[in-house]
């Protein structure tokens, strides 16, 4: 942990940004790729052939981001004239992403939905900062990130280093908490707990630093993790926790918020190559269209999933003050 916050403070530095005021959910206009660099067109392309793209995730139907990949998929339909088709796998049924990410740097037509933990893995170690515990006080802050040319810089170093294209980072994830078999205040009472965290270096060892046992699991595995006693807790924003039913088998949320998260969508720079540049446009533009819908759900969404939890019977902890000294600085 201390070690991602001295990269935080770093990165912060390096990037001479202004901090904005305000806490609300608001995200960039969708004119223009938020999170993103779309290569330039050099000469008129040949008219475009169909292509089927395969988006697999893990998000539940239920859930803001599922929902707003069905509007993704219909407005690339809509915009490409049908030359672009979207096959949407909610639910990790395509597979798990670690999987899905080596089959889109093989070239294969795949996109799939990571986070800056798990792109710091493939030769740009800057994406870690967006992991960083408490890197952003709020959501603007991340937003006015996310549309500098320092992150702009970042996507084209990930295409041309580690074969990745990311489309699109304006969808809201959410913002992370800990679900649990037993009450958690401070980073004291991880100690010993079977954590599940996602499956990358930066997750695991982040909570490791902090006593945790942490366990990198896909989140299709966790609900017969945690009933069956393998795993004793999960980090995840509220809504996706409750939407995978979670709060049936850990009755203890610690709303610390350590992460303000981001959806990163991504597919093969390989494949990508192989689209049009008009392809390549309104895939990524669309994206982040999608991505408005995903925001506007959000708040209503969080709402109703803690509301849900309360009735369920899950005792949900709000930090204090001092409580949340003692996650930012252990």
């Amino acid at each position: 942990m201390k070690k991602l916050l001295s990269l935080t403070l770093a990165l912060a530095m390096s990037l001479s940004l202004a901090a904005c005021g305000g806490g609300n959910t608001s995200t960039p206009a969708a004119s223009k790729p938020a999170g993103s660099s779309t290569p330039a067109a050099s000469t008129p392309s040949t008219p475009a052939a169909a292509v089927t793209i395969n988006v697999g995730y893990e998000n539940a139907v239920t859930e803001p981001a599922a929902q707003a990949c069905e509007k993704w998929k219909a407005l690339v339909a809509e915009k490409s004239n049908g030359t672009i088709n979207l096959e949407l796998f909610p639910n990790s049924t395509l597979g798990k992403k670690n999987d899905l990410i080596d089959q889109m740097l093989m070239g294969e037509n795949v996109i799939t939905v990571a986070d800056g933990a798990f792109l710091a893995e493939y030769g740009v170690k800057d994406f870690g900062f967006f992991y960083s515990p408490y890197a952003f006080d709020s959501w603007d802050e991340l937003w006015k990130v996310l549309d500098s040319d320092w992150y702009s810089d970042l996507c084209d170093q990930l295409a041309a280093t580690g074969g990745i294209r990311v489309l699109s980072s304006n969808w809201i994830y959410g913002a992370r908490d800990i679900l649990s078999i037993k009450p958690i205040h401070t980073p004291a009472d991880l100690a010993g707990l079977k954590l599940r965290v996602s499956s990358n270096d930066l997750s695991i060892t982040s909570f490791t630093d902090l006593g945790a046992t942490s366990v990198g699991m896909d989140m299709g595995d966790v609900y017969q993790a945690m009933s069956g006693g393998t795993i004793d807790a999960v980090e995840n924003p509220i809504s996706s926790l409750y939407n995978r039913s979670f709060h049936e088998v850990a009755k203890y949320l610690c709303k610390n918020e350590h992460i303000l998260a981001t959806s990163m969508w991504i597919c093969g720079e390989s494949f990508f190559s192989t689209l049009t540049p008009e392809q390549q446009q309104i895939l990524m533009e669309c994206a982040d269209e999608a991505g408005l819908m995903n925001n506007d759900l959000y708040d209503e969404i969080t709402a109703t999933a803690e509301q849900g939890m309360k009735d369920a019977g899950v005792t949900i902890y709000e930090l204090t003050d001092a409580d949340k000294q003692a996650w930012m600085t252990p």
